[in-house]
């Protein structure tokens, strides 16, 4: 009964003071803009950008007409390098990067921004005895390195009207 009692004080406690502290989750991003046509390139990540253009309350157009906002995707770039190597010589570590340009322009603007660059970079390490494993760590740490592209993106983007 007393274990009872001090869990349920411990975790009121814990949470009051998260609450407090004022942390909550990141949830969606406040887009500034209504609409949006992107154009350029088409990216790894375009159809879950479009997604979460969508989630965040922005229409993705399909023409540049009424657009409030005007996104071109310049390129994309994925780069894997050799962080550290182990004795023999062979690959101990690696380092990914993963990196998107692109550029704006508002409705109402006659010149696009300058290109800029939104990227992300994890390192893993590296074995030939758990290949398999491996192979699946970096497609895992791969697909999270899109994520956090595209919500920096998306920030941006929010940041752009304000």
């Amino acid at each position: 009964m007393l274990k009872i009692g001090f869990r349920s004080i411990f975790f009121t406690a814990l949470i009051g003071s998260l609450i407090s502290c004022g942390f909550h989750l990141r949830g969606v991003t406040d887009v500034a803009f209504n609409n949006i046509f992107i154009q350029g390139n088409i990216l790894v990540i375009s159809a879950n950008l479009k997604k979460s253009l969508n989630t965040s309350g922005v229409k993705v157009l399909d023409s540049a007409e009424n657009a409030e906002l005007l996104l071109e995707m310049v390129g994309e770039e994925s780069e894997k390098r050799i962080l550290s190597l182990a004795g023999g010589g062979t690959v101990n570590e690696f380092e990914l990067f993963y990196r998107v340009h692109y550029r704006t322009k508002s409705a109402g603007a006659s010149t696009w921004s300058p290109v800029q660059t939104v990227e992300a970079r994890r390192d893993y390490t590296y074995s030939d005895a758990n290949l398999l494993a491996k192979q699946d760590e970096e497609k895992r740490l791969n697909d999270n390195m899109r994520s956090d592209v595209i919500s920096g993106l998306l920030r941006r983007l929010a940041a752009l009207k304000k």
